[in-house]
């Protein structure tokens, strides 16, 4: 545990009396017990438990408390002293409260009571392991994800930019090109004025100019230079946009397979519309910087050194002047970048925020229509629609006040050289040909560096959707495919949890300590409550997610040391809900196969009972059926997601409540279709219907994530436990709706 005490604890400590070379174990907590926000700590000595907060410590014996237990509430969870063994002599009697934490600090408690633990049965103490969250050393910001030392706010935004531009790199030919026309462009655009300025001016309409009266010959020549300028700008703008749109489709291709490589746990923790938002939004964002942003911007920059350089060598006094308002340009972009770099994040936030609100309204608008919560929706729908408009609000006027005053600052320089110049030419010390080189110059000066500043917004948004974009990329899959996995190609089927323990959310277990077996060829029906662990069991088996504790064995052999490919290809699985995509009968049913053929489909169609309803349709197999089977009944779903699970020829079979959404007549078509398939599979099979469980061998009844029953049906019904009470149950419901049981 964290021994890293501040050092005013220590103190306190001392006072009591214990030494700091006497503490093992310390965690510290972010709530008060009444639930405002402050700082206590738990310390763990070899014999007491010292609780300092802001009343005083208070100091427990171990031996005379009971184990110590973390209670979880919604937002955080409380730190409990629990009651003692009845057996045990000269012990407190009560159960103590003694800290409050926030959800954010629950890994670091858990970790905190099973060190105690240890302590009290008498085991030898873990090592001592710091748990603070960790922060960034910069800025001290807490990472916003513990297990990536990423600090948003001092992420190097310039080795984001670097990065992006690596995909570019399959184009560097066609960059090159781009690079070359840009200056040529410029280059063509700054001699422009140059011409119909200083030379037309003094050495073309001046009687002692050396050009004096060729004045077609001049203006044909500003016309041919014009068009070159505007011909190299439509070369590069055509390789830009083609360079681009390239770019930002390989971007998109990436993100996609990264978020396929990525493991349940992560789709979990996130909503679909901010997922949805990096793949389309953010990459957008990309694609409007690389097309309109980093060309122009290179393009800009070379064109606003060209005019300074030209300005210089014709005037340098003039040049000085034209440029006196830069520093102010250039502090006033400094100093909004990093406030840009908030609100753009912000706007982003609430945006994605809003769009899982949409998906969540719009996916489940069965029910809202159902229920008439219309009205409801709409309601949850304004405060998030309101954080987005506030968000753009912010961002809107500062860029509204940036452009203007940047505007003003330019245009300053512009008059100080008409001021400056026209006494000048006045005075007979200059002439009026450089005088409107230079205003053409400041013109064109002014829209190049009003471009730079609206370059800081594109770039802030851009690097904004970069972070999030590569943060996905990054992402590092929870469960992924160890170096040389061990290669099955070809399962017996055999399945074993040893002491499996498993918690989607830190110190939150749902499955305890289970030794579970089924040999191959075997049916193994789980039972149990809802919420007891049955649905987390399978996904550990189909390794959607890799146990905490414990092993998930198949044929001997952990799920984690398997080739995920041949694991996943040999294990079927059939869900209560199940999902059909945007496509054909038959591209669906032949999903795990897409080199099936029709032959193939239309056999395990015909296994899973769904020919016939498939060639009613109005294209048989080749009728488009929309996302989540729209237009087909629950029972035919099923039917084709059973069809979709034969097709692949499973070694191991999961059902997961699979008939619990047919009618009687359904299920029983489903129950013989079932009844041939799982021979010689092995299967585990969820389900409460008393017609399901009848085909297990054996059962075994999880409650509140432990196994707590094993055996057949009919010893299980004989002990009069658990699984004999939800049977007792089952049978008293059919017959107060008057249905006997029949099977």
């Amino acid at each position: 545990m964290n021994t890293e005490v501040p050092e005013s604890i220590r103190e306190r400590l001392s006072a009591a009396g214990v030494q700091g070379r006497q503490i093992l174990h310390a965690v510290s907590s972010d709530l008060c017990l009444d639930g405002r926000y402050g700082e206590e700590w738990a310390v763990a000595t070899p014999t007491a438990l010292h609780v300092i907060t802001s009343g005083g410590i208070d100091s427990l014996a171990l031996d005379r408390i009971g184990p110590l237990q973390v209670e979880n509430l919604v937002s955080g969870g409380l730190l409990t002293a629990g009651r003692p063994a009845p057996d045990r002599v000269g012990v407190d009697a009560d159960e103590r409260l003694l800290l409050r934490f926030s959800n954010s600090r629950a890994r670091q408690f858990g970790r905190f009571v099973r060190a105690v633990a240890a302590l009290q049965k008498g085991d030898a103490p873990p090592a001592a392991e710091t748990v603070r969250e960790q922060t960034c050393p910069t800025c001290g910001l807490r990472y916003p994800d513990q297990d990536r030392a990423i600090c948003p706010r001092c992420i190097d935004k310039r080795g984001l930019f670097v990065r992006v531009l690596g995909y570019l790199r399959p184009y560097r030919r066609l960059a090159a090109l781009i690079a070359v026309t840009m200056i040529a462009s410029t280059v063509l655009k700054t001699a422009a004025p140059l011409l119909s300025g200083r030379v037309l001016f003094d050495e073309v309409l001046d009687p002692a100019g050396r050009f004096h009266g060729r004045v077609l010959e001049v203006v044909l020549l500003i016309v041919a230079v014009l068009g070159a300028a505007a011909a190299a700008q439509v070369i590069y703008q055509r390789l830009n946009a083609r360079v681009s749109v390239h770019m930002v489709y390989d971007l998109k291709s990436h993100i996609f397979s990264a978020l396929q490589r990525l493991s349940l746990g992560f789709f979990a923790r996130k909503q679909t519309g901010g997922l949805m938002v990096r793949v389309n939004h953010d990459s957008m964002n990309l694609n409007q910087f690389f097309i309109d942003g980093l060309p122009y911007f290179v393009v800009n920059l070379v064109q606003i050194l060209a005019i300074v350089a030209a300005m210089i060598a014709l005037r340098p006094a003039l040049a000085v002047l034209m440029l006196l308002p830069a520093p102010a340009v250039v502090g006033i972009v400094n100093r909004l970048f990093p406030k840009l770099w908030r609100l753009f994040g912000r706007e982003h936030r609430s945006l994605a925020i809003l769009n899982g609100v949409v998906d969540d309204s719009l996916t489940g608008v069965r029910v809202v229509k159902a229920f008439g919560q219309e009205r409801q929706e709409i309601e949850r729908f304004g405060p998030t629609n309101d954080a987005v408009r506030g968000a753009e609000l912010r961002t809107q006027r500062t860029l509204a006040g940036l452009f203007p005053a940047l505007a003003f600052l330019t245009q300053i320089g512009a008059l100080i050289v008409w001021a400056v110049g026209g006494w000048q030419v006045i005075g007979g010390t200059l002439t009026l040909g450089v005088l409107i080189t230079f205003i053409t110059y400041a013109a064109l000066l002014f829209e190049p560096l009003r471009f730079m500043t609206m370059v800081v917004e594109w770039w802030s948004m851009a690097m904004n959707s970069a972070h999030r974009i590569f943060e996905v990329v990054d992402a590092v899959p929870e469960v992924a495919e160890r170096a040389g996995p061990v290669a099955l190609p070809r399962m017996r089927g055999s399945v074993e949890l040893r002491g499996v323990t498993f918690a989607y959310e830190p110190n939150k277990p749902v499955l305890h300590a289970v030794d579970l077996s089924a040999v191959a060829g075997e049916v193994l029906g789980l039972v149990g409550h809802t919420g007891a662990g049955k649905s987390t069991l399978i996904n550990l088996i189909t390794r959607l997610y890799d146990t905490g504790e414990g092993q998930v064995l198949i044929d001997g052999i952990d799920v984690r040391d398997l080739r995920i490919a041949d694991l996943r290809r040999q294990v079927g699985i059939i869900l209560q809900d199940p999902y059909l995509f945007d496509g054909t009968v038959a591209e669906n049913i032949g999903y795990g196969r897409p080199d099936a053929s029709r032959a193939q489909i239309v056999t395990a169609a015909k296994a899973a009972f769904a020919h016939d309803f498939v060639t009613r349709l109005p294209d048989g197999y080749d009728t488009r059926i929309g996302a989540r089977g729209h237009g087909l009944s629950g029972g035919e779903r099923q039917r084709l997601s059973i069809a979709r699970a034969v097709l692949i020829d499973p070694r191991i079979l999961i059902l997961d409540e699979a008939t619990s959404s047919v009618d009687s007549e359904t299920e029983e078509m489903i129950q013989l279709a079932l009844e041939r398939l799982i021979r010689g599979r092995t299967t585990i099979a969820i389900a409460h219907r008393l017609s399901t469980l009848r085909m297990a061998h054996r059962l075994a009844v999880l409650e509140k994530g432990r196994l707590v029953e094993h055996g057949t049906h009919d010893e299980l019904l004989a002990s009069g436990g658990i699984y004999a009470a939800l049977v007792r149950k089952q049978r008293e419901a059919l017959q107060v709706i008057g249905i006997g049981e029949q099977r």
